[in-house]
């Protein structure tokens, strides 16, 4: 199968599982972001110009499953171009140790849900402790730790 169907596919399923199970599956209201860890991996492997687009891509199938018009398409496009800066040593599968996956998945999720949790305020002119304890760090830490556990699971594959 050619590699630009088979992440073509690989991000379908990452939509649907996204929209279908893992924003079903909160703690106290946060809820891991698995297309902002899909988008990390494709832009680490093949360079800002393709995490650009496939966070233009991500991020505007995102905004029209839950209805943030624009803001998710800005942030996921902003997050690819930033970590297309970041070449591992060979582009062909980059591999992270589980160890610095989490701290990695922290800092981009903090950042990412930082913005997020800016343009929300924003638009809805709502400002609360929900915004700052839920949606920005206990999204990004529960990122994080999804994010380490996929990283086993494919480090243990590989």
């Amino acid at each position: 199968m050619p590699p630009i169907l088979r992440h073509v596919l690989t991000g379908i399923l990452v939509l649907l599982l996204d929209w279908l199970l893992f924003r079903r599956l909160t703690i106290m209201g946060a809820y891991p972001d698995v297309i902002l860890i899909y988008l990390i991996f494709i832009a680490l492997q093949y360079g800002r110009t393709v995490g650009m687009f496939a966070g233009f891509v991500l991020g505007f199938i995102t905004d029209a499953i839950y209805q943030t018009w624009g803001v998710s398409m800005f942030i996921k496009t902003l997050v690819g171009f930033l970590m297309g800066f970041f070449p591992p040593e060979s582009r062909d599968r980059p591999m992270m140790m589980p160890q610095q996956v989490f701290s990695a998945a922290l800092i981009i999720s903090l950042f990412h849900n930082g913005l997020m949790v800016i343009f929300l305020v924003l638009m809805t002119q709502v400002r609360s402790g929900y915004h700052i304890g839920t949606l920005w760090l206990g999204s990004a830490l529960y990122t994080a730790v999804v994010g380490t556990l996929i990283s086993l699971f494919l480090y243990r594959t590989r």
